[in-house]
């Protein structure tokens, strides 16, 4: 048996299957043509044995001996293929060649290898330089020159690179040159780009290596990018589906920006319906308007409280046996002039920073981490103007206060048994603990930090501040 594979992005699938291999012969074929790219041939063992360019023309054969699969093997019906073949042969022989001058120095001293080895690189190299010059010049225009485009990467020339003010090449002037032509050559409207197994790479280290980690820098890469393939092709839509999933799982602070930057341009606004369909964008659209509010630099939604003073009285009221939405809504209702003057809210603490902290008694991690929050922040109280409103997300109140005076929390203590908050999509709380740091306007300044940051995000916004100020 034998598997002809098919490349999408960064993964591989079997897209047809020889199960009557005889005498070494594979044959597949169908109704309907492949779709163009880059393909690879698969044994039963899994073993690769070439890669195959299927385009224009999808009928030809290939014949070899896989002693000497290289230098063996003979296409007919496809000159791609053979011009192909013809590029790998000299590569593969340079290889061997290299092996072959390599045993030649055995037995000489280190000094006498180093040199002969040296000479034969630099001459290798240069036959190499050369053939793929000539190679590429003459393969241009071809999707095999495209292809190979993209495993290479292009530098300046040399003698064109400016000299710094240190007399050194300018390595800003490089790095730009080598961001700007990063793409050269990748035809990004052609659907069969994504078929070759060397574009999710190339794009992948683009955005994770080559540019600046910032969440703006980012969206306009994005941006740029997007702009380059052709409106709902196939790569345009593969794209666009990566960029989603990869930037809403992205747990960097502020990096949730790119994600509600491209459900907001792209899918939203209706520009992904081959990406995705009502029910998904639905579900994508109400995770960004979560998100959305809680962007760095966003002001929090205001929410209304009960501290450990009036627990137990707004308990008695019959909070703690209701079941249903219905039912705690009647209570709210009928005690409403009972419990609004119990109500703390947050635009009430009044302090240059707020810690704002959720966290539930029944979790392992809160149980560690929230009594070391404490005593970390004991270490600048009078230093930094900052009060921390810690947030119960259960209704355990005995437990709760329990902890609280066990591990002696110098908290403003919160808990919200009447309901009416929905913390878990105003402030995303999926998991237990989360810490947002604000502003005293109760903008978001810093989110999701675990308590050893949080001292360190304090000093940094102090000293930022310091900084601004100087500056006026």
């Amino acid at each position: 048996m034998a598997y002809l594979v098919k490349y999408i992005w960064d993964q591989k699938y079997i897209v047809d299957t020889c199960k009557k291999v005889k005498n070494g012969q594979i044959q597949f074929k169908g109704k309907e043509e492949l779709d163009k790219g880059v393909y690879v041939l698969v044994s039963e063992g899994k073993s690769i044995y070439f890669d195959i360019f299927v385009n224009e023309g999808q009928k030809f054969s290939i014949a070899c001996d896989l002693n000497d699969l290289v230098n063996t093997i003979k296409i007919t019906g496809s000159k791609e293929n053979e011009n192909f073949f013809s590029y790998i042969r000299q590569v593969t022989n340079k290889n061997k060649e290299y092996g072959k001058y390599l045993g030649e120095t055995k037995g000489m001293s280190k000094a006498d290898s180093t040199k002969y080895m040296n000479d034969k690189i630099k001459v290798m190299n240069d036959d190499m330089v050369k053939f793929e010059k000539d190679f590429m010049e003459k393969m241009k225009g071809t999707y095999l020159w495209a292809v190979l485009n993209q495993k290479s990467e292009k530098n300046p020339d040399a003698a064109v690179i400016p000299k710094a003010s240190n007399g050194r090449n300018d390595s800003v002037w490089v790095y730009y040159w080598y961001k700007n032509h990063f793409f050269d050559g990748m035809d990004m409207t052609d659907d069969r780009t994504i078929h070759t197994p060397f574009f999710a790479d190339r794009l992948k280290r683009y955005f994770e290596s080559v540019i600046l980690q910032a969440p703006d820098t980012i969206i306009a890469e994005i941006d740029n990018v997007l702009a380059k393939c052709k409106p709902d092709g196939e790569c345009y839509n593969l794209l666009l589906g990566h960029f989603t999933f990869k930037y809403e799982q992205d747990k960097r602070m502020g990096f949730d920006k790119v994600f509600v930057h491209i459900c907001d341009k792209y899918i939203i606004s209706g520009k992904a319906k081959k990406v995705y369909d009502a029910e998904t964008t639905k579900k994508i659209k109400d995770r960004a308007d979560i998100m959305r509010n809680l962007l760095l630099e966003s002001k929090v939604p205001e929410i209304y409280m009960i501290d450990t003073i009036h627990g137990r009285e707004v308990m008695k009221l019959g909070f703690d046996t209701a079941k249903t939405s219905e039912s705690i809504t009647k209570l709210y209702y009928k005690n409403e002039t009972k419990l609004t003057p119990m109500f703390r809210s947050l635009a009430q603490v009044n302090s240059k920073y707020t810690v704002l902290v959720f966290w539930s008694v029944d979790c392992g991690h809160c149980q560690t981490e929230i009594p070391k929050l404490n005593d970390t922040l004991k270490t600048i109280k009078g230093k930094i103007d900052f009060k921390v409103m810690a947030v119960y997300t259960k209704e355990d109140f005995e437990a709760w206060r329990k902890f609280i005076i066990d591990k002696k929390l110098d908290f403003i203590n919160v808990f919200d048994p009447v309901h009416i908050n929905d913390l878990k999509n105003k402030f995303d709380i999926y998991s237990t603990p989360v810490i947002y740091i604000l502003d005293k306007d109760k903008k978001i300044k810093a989110k999701r930090l675990d308590y050893k940051q949080v001292i360190g995000m304090l000093k940094f916004l102090e000293e930022q501040e310091k900084q601004q100020q100087q500056k006026k």
